[in-house]
């Protein structure tokens, strides 16, 4: 392993980036905005500094089309035999529109509660059996039953499947035909507190364009509070928390409320585009085949209706991953002779608006996932100092894990699996686009057993930082950090890309994973 390489990699370079990509001139590097341009321009530069190729022909860029839609909503009025109730927009509910129309309502929609709103046949589940939702309001809980009874044999017990995911509820209840979609949120089985979804899911929502103007969404997607669940339930005379412990059992049926939903979009929409940032360093000697370090550049923006600090400076997301990138690119440019494959540096936009720039390219990808050896993701880095260990979120789903490894020991380190698997972050970031269509992808934490201050120390900084800072206007550079873990975890991110790089495998996914088959096929499909 080239120790020029590895040493190129340093605090104060890793440090300097984060400033200029986390400062205020920045403005929190929304996508389509002013932010956006010099984040892009920054990052070519950079990129072209070092020697890297632009990625997209003769561009560094991939632009693609977005949506942005900005949904004012009334209040959520609920109705019953015993009278109706009206709920707040912001701290009771939130709500909003994927359709690209000037206004969006349900009015007078029959409510549903359809436990936790998932079709999985693999589990022998069906929450929408022998029910039709069409035109009707769906509510649902957050995560899936295996969570909520830690039942190993439910699901993946403890540990969130896709269909514990937002992203998954909301597209099954369209598929279903419901009008609207309301997920109750609660801080446990979210992993996120309301503070997160409010400040997400209000503002302008960046989508994908699609040929069908996303009229096959459902009329209103929205969350409601714990809290105003059960003020719901109540109203139809039952108990919230009754029903959730009974949604959690093979064998549950949807249960009608007797209750009527009605809430009003004005939605201000504007079309625009937004882009990825793809860099190469080509190999050596099979230059056609591509091992690929990621990272999102995107963050939240500015806030104008926000007293005092407006803007979401995203230092540690992902103001750290997007330096790191560039990091091991210069790392990687120090080589001579070069790698046997060619390395991919792809910055993807507009993640936080639903992984959508790594969508988007893995839809439209530059280079065949058939030679795309591996995804490395980098996504919000350890600010808290060295660690004995390294996270893997999705620990045991890929070959990769055996890279993993051999990198983590030749630095005295160790893997463990994700502690927090209820929280389904193998979903949550770009990788998990690669993942879909078939590419292995590998995901590492920061680890938490901390050199100085120990294990609950660490797993203390995490859950501090996703209470104070995640997605909130805090997430800025500070004193506080102690970026010497990141530079060590960079090490072994190079270790990894530098192996795979340099030998003539394929790594592929663990037999009994939902993307081996599609791997294995896509793979057959070129011999």
């Amino acid at each position: 392993m080239p120790d020029r390489a590895l040493d190129a990699m340093t605090v104060e370079g890793l440090t300097a980036h984060i400033e200029v990509l986390a400062s205020d001139d920045f403005e929190g590097r929304a996508p389509a905005s002013v932010g956006e341009q010099k984040t892009i321009d920054y990052l070519t530069a950079e990129f072209g500094r070092l020697g890297l190729e632009p990625g997209n022909a003769e561009s560094y860029v991939q632009q693609f089309p977005v949506v942005s839609i900005t949904s004012v909503p009334t209040a959520l009025r609920v109705r019953g035999t015993k009278g109706g109730k009206a709920y707040n927009f912001g701290n009771e509910f939130v709500a909003w529109t994927r359709r690209v129309v000037p206004a969006s309502a349900i009015s007078n929609s029959d409510m549903v509660f359809v436990g936790y709103g998932t079709v999985a046949p693999e589990y022998e589940w069906n929450d929408y059996a022998g029910l039709d939702v069409r035109g009707k309001t769906v509510v649902m809980l957050v995560n899936d039953p295996g969570f909520a009874t830690k039942d190993p044999a439910l699901f993946n017990g403890n540990a969130m499947t896709y269909y514990g995911r937002w992203t998954y509820k909301f597209e099954e209840a369209a598929r279903q035909g419901a009008s609207g979609v309301f997920i109750v949120h609660e801080t446990e089985p979210a992993a996120y507190p309301w503070a997160v979804v409010e400040n997400g899911f209000t503002g302008p929502q960046f989508g994908l364009v699609a040929d069908d103007n996303n009229m096959s969404r459902a009329a209103v997607e929205g969350w409601v509070t714990v809290e105003t669940a059960r003020r719901i339930f109540g109203q139809a005379g039952m108990s919230y928390d009754s029903l959730k412990t009974q949604a959690s059992q093979r064998g549950f049926k949807a249960v009608p409320l007797g209750l009527e939903a009605s809430v009003g979009l004005t939605n201000a929409i504007a079309q625009s585009s937004t882009s990825n940032v793809l860099a190469v360093l080509p190999g050596s000697s099979r230059p056609d085949e591509f091992v690929v370090y990621m990272a999102h550049w995107d963050h939240f923006g500015r806030d104008t209706t926000l007293e005092g600090d407006q803007i979401y400076n995203g230092a540690r997301d992902n103001a750290t991953g997007t330096a790191g990138l560039l990091e091991l690119a210069k790392a990687f440019a120090t080589l001579e002779p070069r790698p046997a494959r060619s390395m991919l540096f792809l910055a993807v936009g507009a993640e936080e608006q639903g992984l959508l720039g790594s969508a988007y390219y893995a839809a439209n990808p530059v280079y065949p996932p058939t030679k795309t050896v591996a995804a490395l993701n980098i996504d919000a880095m350890n600010i808290w100092g060295p660690t004995h260990d390294i996270m893997v979120v999705g620990y045991g789903n890929s070959e990769l894990d055996d890279v993993a490894e051999e990198a983590a020991h030749a630095d005295g380190r160790v893997l463990r699996p994700d502690p927090e698997v209820e929280k389904g972050y193998f979903y949550r970031s770009d990788h998990f686009s690669f993942a879909k269509i078939g590419v292995p992808a590998f995901y590492a934490d920061p680890g938490i057993d901390n050199i100085e201050h120990g294990e609950a120390w660490g797993l203390e900084q995490r859950e501090k930082y996703t209470a104070e800072r995640y997605h909130k206007v805090t997430d800025e550079i500070g004193p506080d950090w102690d970026l010497r873990g990141a530079v060590a975890d960079l090490r072994f991110a190079f270790r990894m890309g530098y192996r795979l790089a340099n030998e003539a495998t394929f790594p592929n996914w663990r037999e009994g994973t939902e993307f081996r088959a599609l791997r294995d096929s896509t793979m057959a499909a070129t011999q």
